[in-house]
């Protein structure tokens, strides 16, 4: 395998950054809250694009439930 196929795939993302500079906190948009406050120093935030790999959605399986038969 070639170094490129290990890269996961980036694609432009909108997340959400601190205005403040010395502040490193961002979040991707989708899982921000719906009024979103830095996670870190919960100062205002603002929009901007990152080139980030997808998420993958994990799908959780449900346990089978016990069925007691009498």
């Amino acid at each position: 395998m070639s170094e490129e196929q290990d890269k996961p795939k980036l694609i432009p993302t909108k997340i959400l950054k601190c205005k403040d500079a010395e502040c490193k906190a961002w979040v991707r948009e989708e899982l921000a809250g719906a009024e979103p406050a830095c996670p870190i120093c919960k100062g205002p935030m603002h929009r901007s694009i990152r080139h980030l790999p997808a998420l993958q959605n994990k799908i959780k399986k449900k346990k089978a439930e016990k069925k007691e038969l009498f």
